[in-house]
């Protein structure tokens, strides 16, 4: 397997790529999986700390706010870490003893500010959990669409024959996804807070 670099790895997060994605879960999911389930947590309870750790280092980037003291892995972890921690304290599931299996860092005050903010990754959690299920050709229809493609563009990255049809193909999945999120049980609770 390719192994890559923090500037890599930081680089094909901005981009949001399918390889790089691949490879931050088969080399440091298992590490996490390991941290939550040792510390009280179960399979679940890994994967969603995963993920809002994803979720906090995409902003991050996003952002450009994302400045490494240290490697991509004891970030990835240090966020984990804290995430898990901040869920422990809410069940109150706090054990007495936490155990540690990888070197972390204190993160700012402002990188737990975002950790806090759980009911934003909650909902960015369900709309990639749909957004996952579309066909290949709506999420790759969605993903240039955001990033502001041109519709002329569009067309001819899919290899559709006029604009209106990419224009009338990105409205349809757009209407398919949020049709997906709204029959979603997990979006009432969304819905009835407001």
């Amino acid at each position: 397997m390719i192994h890559y670099s923090d500037e890599a790895i930081i680089e094909g997060l901005r981009l949001r790529s399918d390889y790089i994605i691949k490879y931050i879960y088969q080399e440091l999911f298992p590490t996490i999986k390991y941290l939550v389930v040792k510390n009280s947590g179960n399979d679940e309870d890994a994967e969603d700390v995963f993920q809002d750790s994803l979720i906090v280092i995409f902003k991050k980037i996003r952002d450009n706010e994302l400045e490494l003291t240290c490697s991509f892995r004891t970030y990835l972890y240090s966020v984990s870490r804290n995430i898990w921690l901040q869920k422990l304290a809410r069940s109150r599931q706090f054990a007495r003893e936490f155990s540690d299996i990888e070197n972390f860092v204190d993160l700012p005050d402002k990188v737990m500010d975002q950790l806090s903010d759980n009911e934003e990754m909650e909902k960015y959690r369900l709309y990639q959990e749909h957004f996952l299920t579309l066909g290949e050709d709506c999420r790759k229809v969605l993903l240039l669409f955001m990033k502001k493609m041109p519709l002329r563009e569009i067309a001819t990255e899919m290899g559709y024959k006029t604009e209106k049809y990419a224009k009338t193909r990105k409205y349809l999945c757009k209407e398919e996804l949020k049709k997906r999120i709204i029959n979603d049980p997990k979006c009432h609770k969304f819905l009835s807070d407001d």
